[in-house]
């Protein structure tokens, strides 16, 4: 519950944080002499603090019933590019090939490990918005799969939607290419050679 002023400021004049009931009741007679026409209460299931509004007037009011609610689903997460980018594994380039998703290592699993058109081995991770731990991880798993006479040499991609500047820097500095990932293409909702820009 957040009380705002008619001057409609950012910052509220009083609230009530979760979790909390609301209990709406009939006015005392001496707040009935004053036009309150409702009071609304609201009590805090943790604390003893409680929130008292005087209801004068109602603009507006409206309720709608959407239903069922289905919860949140979050779209575009990393386990959606990751599967979107191993069945469209040549969107890295020409000559890719899947080795597997979720490569168990010693201190986590790599994203995608692949191999590239010289059937170099291939390690990706990959990151929604690409910061410089995003760079740091995939340097640990490199410097790891690097010890594995079967894997070795591999190199390593860094993908994302999003990658800073800063990413770009480091992953640049240790080897490491930078691919940024257009996920409404990957999916198919856009078409990226259709824009103008």
């Amino acid at each position: 519950m957040l009380v705002h002023s008619d001057g409609g400021s950012y910052k509220p004049l009083n609230w009530m944080s979760p979790p909390a009931t609301l209990r709406v009741s009939s006015p005392e007679d001496i707040d009935l002499e004053l036009g309150v026409t409702e009071q609304w209460t609201v009590q805090s299931a943790k604390t003893d603090d409680r929130l008292i509004i005087n209801i004068h007037e109602q603009l507006h009011e409206s309720a709608h019933d959407l239903g069922v609610d289905p919860g949140l689903i979050k779209d575009g997460v990393e386990a959606d590019l990751q599967r979107l980018l191993a069945d469209q594994i040549e969107t890295l380039g020409s000559g890719f090939s899947l080795i597997r998703r979720e490569y168990f290592t010693a201190i986590g699993p790599v994203d995608i490990l692949a191999r590239d058109a010289t059937g170099a081995t291939v390690a990706i991770e990959l990151k929604r918005r690409g910061d410089i731990d995003g760079v740091e991880q995939l340097t640990r798993y490199l410097e790891l799969l690097n010890r594995d006479p079967l894997l070795a040499p591999v190199r390593g991609i860094f993908a994302a939607q999003q990658i800073k500047p800063q990413a770009k820097v480091l992953a640049n500095d240790r080897g490491i290419d930078c691919i940024t990932l257009d996920y409404d293409a990957m999916r198919g909702v856009d078409d990226s050679d259709s824009r103008l820009f």
